[in-house]
C-alpha cells in the first residue's frame, strides 16, 4: 500500500499533504491533552509493531504481496486515533527516508490512507461495535479489517485517478498507468482477503498478548515496568522479520519503473514507462528496500528491522522527555 515515488503527479502530492496538515495539527493536540507523559513509550512501541508488522509481507496467488499496518491496533492500545495517526506518520516517514519504502513526494498521501483514514475509522468503528456488543477482540478485529480496506481503496482511487487526469499529447498515462477499473480490484482483492486477515491477526494477538500478560501498560498512566514484556515481543518479530522475504513478488503499485513497461494487465502489456517515472524524483537510500550492502539479504532485513524500531522507540522516548504534564491524568479518568 506504499505509493513509491513518481506514481503520484506533484500537485495530487501537493493536495494529499495540504489535506494531512490539519491532521496532524489536530492530532499532535490531542496528544497533548490526552496523552499522558508516562504513557508515551507506548506510541513508540507501537509505531514499531507498525512498522514490523510492514515487513511480513504476505504473498497473494498472482505475485503480489501486502501486509499488516497496525494503525487501529495503536489507537486501540493508547485509546487514542490521534496516537495512532502520528505514530504510524513517523514509521512511514522512517521508512520512506531510510528504506525507500513508500514515496518523500507521496508521504502525504501514504499518511492520508494508512495514518488517518485507517486509525480514525478504525477507531471509531472500534468503539461503536464494543458500545453494541461488548466483546473487546471482536470489535477489534472487525474495525481492523474495515480500517485496512478503507485505506486501500483510498490508495487506489489516488492511483486510477492519474491516467485520468495526467496525459502526454499521444495519451499515454505520466505517472501511474492504471485506471480506476484496474487499481481498484487489484488493490482490493489481496486486502479483502489475505491482507485484511493479516491487519486481523496483528491486532488480535498484540491486543491478547497485553491483556494476559501486562494488562497495566493499558491503564491511563501506566508504570514504566509495563511495557517490558512488550520490548521483547518486539525482539521476537524482529528476529521472525525474514519471513517476509518469502513473499517474493511486488506489492501492485510498487513497480520499479525499469519494471513497469514490461507489465501486464488484462492480457496486454503497458508497452512503455510514464515520462513521469522516468524523469521524476528520486531519492537515494542509505538502505534501500531493507538491504545492507555485502550482507545476505536476511541479515540485512533483521538489521534494518532493528534500526527502525530502535529509532522509533528513541524518537517517542525523546518526545516523552520534553513533555510537561499539564493535566491530572489519574484525575481526569476517575
Amino acid at each position: 500500500m506504499h505509493i513509491p515515488e513518481n506514481y503520484l503527479s506533484p500537485s495530487t502530492c501537493a493536495v494529499m499533504t495540504a489535506a494531512m496538515l490539519p491532521v496532524w495539527g489536530y492530532s499532535i493536540h490531542k496528544i497533548k491533552t490526552e496523552i499522558p507523559k508516562s504513557k508515551m513509550p507506548l506510541l513508540g512501541i507501537g509505531a514499531a509493531f507498525s512498522f514490523l508488522g510492514m515487513m511480513f509481507n504476505v504473498p497473494l496467488p498472482g505475485g503480489t504481496t501486502g501486509h499488516a499496518v497496525g494503525g487501529t491496533l495503536i489507537a486501540i492500545l493508547t485509546g487514542s486515533p490521534a496516537a495512532g495517526c502520528i505514530a504510524v506518520s513517523i514509521a512511514l516517514l522512517i521508512q520512506a527516508l531510510l528504506f525507500g519504502d513508500g514515496g518523500i513526494l507521496a508521504f502525504g498521501a501514504n499518511c492520508f490512507n494508512m495514518a488517518f483514514i485507517l486509525p480514525y475509522l478504525g477507531f471509531f468503528l472500534y468503539k461503536l461495535l464494543l458500545k453494541k456488543t461488548g466483546m473487546r477482540k471482536l470489535s477489534a478485529a472487525i474495525s481492523s479489517y474495515i480500517g485496512i480496506n478503507a485505506a486501500a481503496f483510498c490508495a487506489a482511487v489516488e492511483f486510477g485517478i492519474q491516467p485520468l487526469l495526467f496525459k502526454n499529447a499521444e495519451g499515454q498515462a505520466l505517472y501511474c498507468p492504471y485506471p480506476l477499473s484496474v487499481s481498484i480490484p487489484a488493490m482490493m482483492i489481496g486486502h479483502i482477503t489475505l491482507f485484511g486477515l493479516a491487519e486481523i491477526i496483528l491486532t488480535v494477538v498484540v491486543l491478547t498478548f497485553v491483556e494476559k500478560v501486562t494488562p497495566k501498560a493499558l491503564d491511563v498512566v501506566p508504570d514504566k515496568t509495563a511495557f517490558k514484556p512488550l520490548y521483547i515481543l518486539m525482539a521476537v518479530l524482529i528476529v521472525l522479520t525474514p519471513l517476509g522475504l518469502l513473499a517474493t513478488g511486488t506489492a501492485w503499485g510498487e513497480w520499479g519503473a525499469d519494471e513497469i513497461a514490461g507489465l501486464v494487465s488484462g492480457g496486454s502489456q503497458l508497452g512503455y514507462t510514464p515520462s513521469g517515472m522516468t524523469n521524476g524524483f528520486e531519492l537515494s537510500t542509505l538502505f534501500p528496500d531493507y538491504s545492507m550492502s555485502g550482507l545476505p539479504e536476511w541479515t540485512g532485513y533483521i538489521l534494518s528491522a532493528i534500526v527502525g524500531v530502535a529509532l522509533l522507540v528513541i524518537i517517542f522516548k525523546i518526545i516523552s522527555s520534553m513533555m510537561k504534564e499539564k493535566v491530572d491524568f489519574k484525575k481526569k479518568a476517575a
